[in-house]
């Protein structure tokens, strides 16, 4: 019989003793503490600390290697300091986009003049980065694309509009994709690293359910950027843009769960505080999404066993291609649950825990005043995470078509 081995290596075991003492000395006073709440005065003091405590421990993109300003640690080493961040529910990041997206990406594919000018804005966290790619017209169909790049002497100048440019209100650069070969489509894209502060760029939030404004479109009228810009190429944009996808994707493998975990905690504690928990339906809805939540963790341990011995089994890169997938379409589904766990009271701005409690819903600031609940927050959110990140549609074509080897998707007759 093949028994799976959950302990991790003694060395491993000594690093997460090292991150714990760290964040035991590092974190706010009662910090571990049950029931520990800030007020917004010293979260909003926190959060403008912690990046510094981050990058002075080494801690922002710490499996970079050691060259770039990272610490080099192995792969093992990185799970473990995931896991007790996750464990402490300690941020761990300068910015997303910057440490987790485009900074892998540049050290993959970037000149050693743009790992020099960019990377350190992301290992200090005073660089912020948002991502644009999806278009009106071009969001599943990406490289059907249409805003321009076009070179004038030294710069490109970048014409076109992105949709769904998440915090893009607040970010310095975006690793933008653009049409440089009108005649090609897939090998006419380049990858361009933009900065936002200029005239030829305009930021407009779109309002979302909850109030929050962080999904924002962007207009490029002459906008520029150097010719040297460029990642990977020019017209290469389309193999650099999925390495990104692939690194967005494949983050967090024993940690993702564990939001889960702590949402169904919550909702076993409504239920079990206004009766739902008698109804047999709602138990049997509870009983799947913590089921889903095991097979999450453990397929999470798939994938890192899978890394660390290099495997490239079928089973291992069907598992990582329907990932998010399942984790996006298994919360859709446990949120509409929280929903009938609070019945009317979750119309209510005070339903659920009290701000900032629900794992997903401290994003962007809501509207002031904006009758809003932490959980019903959640739960809008919910609804976009089986589109953002490729949606479930494109994802079952992907699975299909790349790992089983499927024929394509038949497409509608045109008319001649």
């Amino acid at each position: 019989m093949v028994t799976m081995d959950l302990t991790y290596p003694p060395e491993a075991e000594e690093f997460r003793a090292e991150i714990q003492a760290w964040l035991h000395e590092n974190l706010p006073d009662g910090w571990f503490d049950d029931g520990f709440e800030m007020t917004d005065d010293e979260r909003k003091q926190f959060n403008e600390t912690w990046p510094q405590k981050l990058f002075e421990g080494g801690w922002i993109c710490a499996t970079w290697p050691a060259e770039y300003g990272g610490k080099g640690l192995s792969t093992m080493q990185g799970v473990v300091l995931a896991e007790e961040f996750a464990n402490a529910k300690a941020p761990m990041r300068g910015d997303f986009f910057g440490d987790t997206l485009v900074g892998p990406t540049l050290l993959q594919w970037g000149t050693e003049e743009q790992k020099k000018e960019f990377l350190p804005g992301i290992l200090s966290g005073t660089t912020r980065w948002c991502q644009g790619f999806s278009e009106p017209n071009s969001g599943s169909d990406l490289a059907s694309l249409k805003t321009s790049a076009v070179l004038d002497g030294d710069q490109w100048v970048i014409n076109g509009q992105k949709v769904w440019t998440t915090q893009g209100h607040h970010a310095d650069y975006c690793f933008l994709l653009t049409r440089t070969d009108p005649e090609a489509k897939h090998a006419g894209i380049s990858y361009m690293l933009v900065p936002m502060r200029q005239d030829g760029v305009e930021v407009r939030g779109i309002t979302q359910p909850d109030g929050t404004a962080e999904f924002c479109e962007v207009f490029f009228d002459n906008a520029r950027c150097d010719k040297d810009a460029v990642v990977g190429g020019v017209n290469n944009g389309w193999k650099v843009a999925n390495s990104t996808l692939a690194f967005e994707r494949g983050q967090s493998a024993t940690t993702g769960y564990r939001r889960f975990a702590e949402e169904y905690r919550l909702l076993v504690e409504a239920a079990t505080e206004n009766g739902c928990i008698d109804d047999p339906l709602i138990r049997q809805r509870l009983m799947e999404y913590y089921t889903k939540i095991q097979i999450l963790r453990v397929n999470g341990l798939r994938n890192l066993s899978a890394t660390l011995s290099n495997s490239k089994d079928m089973s291992v890169i069907a598992l990582g291609a329907t990932n998010k997938m399942f984790w996006s379409e298994m919360h859709k589904a446990a949120m509409e649950l929280a929903l009938d766990i609070h019945g009317a009271e979750s119309m209510l701005v005070d339903a659920g825990p009290e701000s900032g409690g629900w794992p997903g819903a401290a994003r962007d600031k809501r509207r002031e005043g904006y009758p809003v609940s932490p959980m019903m927050s959640s739960f809008f959110f919910s609804r976009s995470e089986t589109i953002w990140g490729g949606t479930s549609q494109i994802q079952r074509n992907i699975v299909g078509e790349r790992v089983l080897g499927l024929p394509k998707e038949p497409k509608p007759p045109t008319d001649t």
